[in-house]
């Protein structure tokens, strides 16, 4: 089932968004309970939680999409790699296919 976010986030089909929400709601959770721990002040707490949600959702957000796009990266580089080995395997191109001295006179 989707989830939206504020209405219009649909967090379900975007990549790292549930994520990004959650771990920043877990870090705004424990800096602002552990501000109001040690110093009893509520509305710096609030401040504090708040900041710690944004900060730590919006360093996870560019993380995981950091990552995301290397991964992207790295399928783009292996898929055209085995179209080539498909493409080239067998000819005379294939540069697994090492060709001896022997070879090359004989052609």
């Amino acid at each position: 089932q989707s989830f939206k976010l504020f209405g219009f986030l649909d967090v379900k089909n975007i990549p790292c968004a549930r994520e990004s929400v959650l771990y920043g709601s877990l870090g705004a959770l424990v800096m602002g309970l552990g501000h109001f721990l040690a110093t009893s002040r509520v509305k710096r707490s609030c401040d504090i939680a708040v900041g710690s949600y944004i900060c730590t959702m919006l360093g996870y957000w560019f993380y995981c999409r950091y990552n995301l796009a290397q991964q992207r990266i790295r399928q783009r580089m292996l898929k055209e790699g085995m179209k080539n080995r498909i493409l080239f395997e067998g000819s005379y191109l294939d540069p697994e296919k090492k060709q001896t001295g022997s070879e090359r006179s004989d052609s």
